[in-house]
């Protein structure tokens, strides 16, 4: 879970320990070796960015993995953060979602010769972020940097169309579908709905602070399951 601010390890136990949503390298070490070094990872983005050192140990960690890394971005994958997104094997994101990508900043108090020295600095971290969209977008270093200096805001479609992200998540249920079976086949519609349920049963449960024990309710889960695949809402499966 990349949420909240990209901080180093020791802000990282500052923020945990007030409780606040922070993502840092060793957080993202003890979820990548808590199971065997092949296991799929999925990792959802919802974040403002961050200290780009922090983002390029966990981008590291993340490309150096030896399963498949999938990028989920759902809400603004901004600044450093937009740079872990870059790791992914496959980067999906929401579309109602966007990457939002800028030149490095820094705040510099000094004489002139230290703000040119702090001048220099960023320009190398510029183009060391640049080598990370580089790799995953196949642009050009030169046109990314222009990209980077113009404070460039995607849409999951320019993201798509630049190469940022593989793919818009969820199906497009307007799309054709054309079969040669015996048997029924879900409509786009159908597989639209499970996916998009899927979604928002997964974020509720990732909110939930605490959870309470409730009774199953086969009959009415069942007709749920029912009414998404037959295309049919509630009452029509009542």
């Amino acid at each position: 879970m990349i949420k909240g601010d990209v901080v180093d390890d020791q802000t990282g136990a500052f923020y945990n320990f007030f409780g606040m949503p922070a993502a840092y390298p060793s957080a993202v070490a003890d979820v990548l070796n808590s199971g065997a070094t092949t296991d799929d990872v999925e990792v959802d983005v919802a974040s403002n960015g961050g200290d780009v050192f922090a983002a390029s140990e966990i981008y590291t960690l993340l490309k150096g993995y030896q399963g498949n890394v999938t990028v989920n971005i759902q809400g603004l994958a901004a600044s450093a953060a937009s740079v872990i997104a870059m790791a992914g094997d496959k980067v999906s994101i929401s579309p109602t979602a966007q990457i939002m990508i800028h030149q490095a900043w820094a705040s510099v108090n000094g004489n002139a010769d230290d703000l040119t020295h702090q001048a220099a600095v960023l320009d190398g971290v510029d183009k060391s972020i640049v080598a990370a969209y580089s790799d995953k977008s196949g642009m050009d270093s030169d046109d990314v940097l222009q990209l980077m200096a113009n404070e460039t805001w995607m849409t999951a479609q320019d993201a798509v169309d630049k190469g940022f992200a593989d793919e818009i998540m969820f199906v497009d249920d307007k799309q054709p579908q054309f079969t040669n079976s015996v048997s029924s086949i879900p409509s786009k519609s159908a597989v639209n709905k499970f996916m998009n349920l899927l979604s928002t049963a997964k974020s509720k449960s990732e909110s939930q602070q605490t959870e309470q024990p409730q009774k199953s309710q086969p009959t009415t889960l069942m007709q749920s399951k029912l009414a998404i695949l037959m295309g049919k809402n509630n009452e029509e499966a009542n």
